[in-house]
């Protein structure tokens, strides 16, 4: 009994692991097509610009800001009623930057490059979301508009009936203007759904210059696998938006690490040489100075030390608003291919229904007005059920976009 317990553990556990995994769902751009639009995209070649800035800094930052500063003067000394002597002084010194701080410094420039290689990554993530929702929306109306066309045909096969029952005698004129009221109704519809696909590819081809129109059957989206936990878990390692402030959070902590070692003031050293009364004497020596600590490096310490309470509190608060859009996320993918189920019976219903009813009226076993009705009903039950397979691909494609499993988006 417990071996079946321990191996039914063991294949939840790499079920849960295999659902992890990047995967390539049907009816997505291809990585190798996806990826190019996302690196070309703006922003993403800012971010990636943004830490060519910060290698730069952190290298800044590596080497001291104190440079050797040279020192000379010249001076005439005159006795009275005597002789006048041309005197100089030669110097060279520079400011030492003590170790504690020269660590502090690097700890700030890698915190540095780690906060642009998550700005980097989020902008990725940011625009591959815009493109799957750009990239749906555009199936999404290639779909309507072919139920449009098929509703067309279906009422203008419904007019065809009407006038064929109105030569015999057992339709009247009404009824066929009706059916043409209804026909021109249809051929608007048609018309709005051409406009709306039409529209929706010019949003994605120009906020993605490059995408080739490859019309793509709008994908039936996957049951997500794993729980709410397994989810949880690999969207916040995988979250760039939360690492953006867990370095943050480690810059202010290297800048509170400079602002304690400043309490020490760093100490100038250098040497120096003279020449006084007309080169009879030479004078060579050291030079030490250390400004004298006052309160201001204490207050800016403490100041240092609370603005790291801030930002570890802004981490805590991140990671639960992570938290929250992630379960609510999870249960949004889970209700949505629920309810897609039950809109694709609805629709296969009101579908037969309407085939009934069309046959029903050539034979003169029903009115005009069920005719239509069973139509309104059929186009309106599917028109439901693709908004629902829309609302259900974006949640699935969603959560696979959050969890970086499709397009390379994964790191370690």
């Amino acid at each position: 009994m417990k071996i079946r317990l321990l191996l039914a553990g063991l294949l939840m556990i790499f079920g849960t692991a295999q659902a992890m995994e990047p995967v390539n769902p049907p009816g997505l751009l291809p990585t190798e097509i996806a990826r190019p639009l996302l690196e070309q995209d703006p922003a993403v070649a800012a971010a990636r610009a943004g830490l060519d800035v910060a290698l730069q800094d952190a290298g800044i930052l590596d080497k001291s800001a104190y440079e050797w500063i040279a020192r000379t003067s010249g001076q005439q000394r005159r006795l009275e009623n005597g002789p006048r002597y041309t005197e100089w002084n030669v110097g060279i010194e520079r400011t030492i930057r003590l170790s504690g701080k020269a660590a502090a410094d690097r700890k700030l420039g890698q915190a540095s490059i780690e906060e642009s290689q998550a700005r980097y990554g989020e902008a990725l993530h940011e625009s591959a979301r815009e493109l799957v929702a750009l990239w749906v929306d555009w199936l999404a109306t290639e779909r309507a508009r072919e139920l449009a066309q098929n509703s067309l045909q279906s009422t203008q096969a419904s007019l065809t009936a009407v006038e064929k029952r109105a030569r015999a005698g057992d339709a009247s004129k009404l009824d066929v203007s009706i059916a043409r009221a209804e026909l021109a109704e249809q051929r608007r519809m048609d018309n709005d759904a051409k406009t709306q696909a039409a529209a929706a590819w010019a949003r994605l081809s120009t906020r993605f210059p490059g995408v080739s129109r490859q019309t793509m059957v709008l994908p039936m989206p996957l049951e997500i696998g794993g729980d709410a936990a397994s989810w949880r878990e690999r969207i916040l390692e995988q979250s760039d938006e939360l690492k953006v402030v867990q370095t943050q959070m480690r810059k202010t902590e290297a800048h509170a690490d400079r602002a304690r070692a400043d309490k020490m003031p760093d100490p100038t050293l250098g040497g120096y040489t003279a020449s006084e009364i007309g080169g009879r004497e030479r004078i060579f020596g050291v030079m030490l100075s250390v400004p004298i600590p006052g309160g201001v490096r204490d207050a800016r310490n403490a100041r240092a030390i609370a603005a790291v309470d801030v930002s570890r509190r802004e981490v805590e608060l991140k990671q639960r608003e992570l938290e929250t859009a992630i379960a609510s996320a999870v249960a949004t993918a889970h209700g949505a291919y629920a309810s897609l189920q039950i809109a694709n019976e609805g629709a296969a219903y009101m579908q037969e229904n309407a085939s009934l009813m069309q046959r029903a009226y050539a034979l003169g076993e029903a009115d005009l007005q069920a005719l239509l009705l069973a139509r309104r009903q059929a186009t309106a039950a599917a028109n439901s059920a693709l908004q629902a397979q829309v609302s259900a691909l974006r949640a699935y494609y969603g959560l696979l976009v959050d969890a970086h499993l499709i397009w390379e988006l994964d790191h370690d």
